[in-house]
């Protein structure tokens, strides 16, 4: 039990990535007041849990629907897994999670909380992908309900940290943030390689 929360942890945090939104975030919101930006960080983590949450309880009817097997689904995600990690290692932010047009379409919006701030940046494929997976993984009651568990701390966690930025904009130091993403990719590619590696064994 305390493996698999650990790995879920690990891996859905990474790939929700709250730190790497930072920059975006605070980007597309210049002329929002900091209880602004507040409110929209509660609103954006609220539905990026229930994405995943739904994506993941849902995941057994998915296959059914669309003929997919686990060990595909895992690969698959691993492979996502590595891509995102790659971003993370050059500290650089992955299309997977928002791309350049999402970004420049949220700047122009009043309120960024639903597209693109919960939908991609944090609930993007990889993180939907990975909920997906590691929810079909976890095989008894307790552990399903770990998973939830684990996804509910993860999305308070990434409220706290886009509350924090919010608040405290011009404090952040970039250097810190570059180092956080690259330690958070490091553990993304091993996290991918061992999907695929899972899948593989699996098929």
């Amino acid at each position: 039990m305390i493996e698999y929360a650990v790995l879920t942890f690990g891996a859905l945090f990474a790939m929700v990535d709250p730190i790497g939104a930072i920059p975006a975030f605070l980007a597309m919101t210049p002329h929002n007041t900091a209880a602004q930006r507040q409110r929209m960080a509660l609103t954006a983590t609220l539905v990026a849990g229930f994405v995943m949450a739904a994506f993941a309880a849902l995941g057994n009817l998915i296959f059914k629907v669309f003929g997919i097997t686990l060990p595909a689904l895992q690969i698959a995600g691993g492979l996502i897994l590595l891509l995102a990690a790659l971003d993370m290692l050059r500290a650089k932010r992955s299309p997977l999670k928002e791309t350049a047009e999402e970004k420049e379409e949220g700047v122009v919006k009043d309120d960024i909380a639903v597209t693109p701030l919960g939908i991609p940046m944090l609930s993007g494929p990889g993180a939907i992908t990975t909920a997906m997976v590691l929810f079909h993984k976890a095989g008894t009651p307790g552990r399903g309900a770990m998973f939830f568990v684990c996804l509910a701390v993860i999305m308070a966690l990434s409220y706290g940290i886009l509350y924090a930025s919010a608040a405290g904009a011009r404090r952040l130091s970039p250097t810190f943030m570059n180092i956080m993403e690259r330690l958070m990719g490091i553990l993304l590619a091993a996290l991918g390689v061992q999907f695929i590696l899972t899948g593989l064994k699996l098929g």
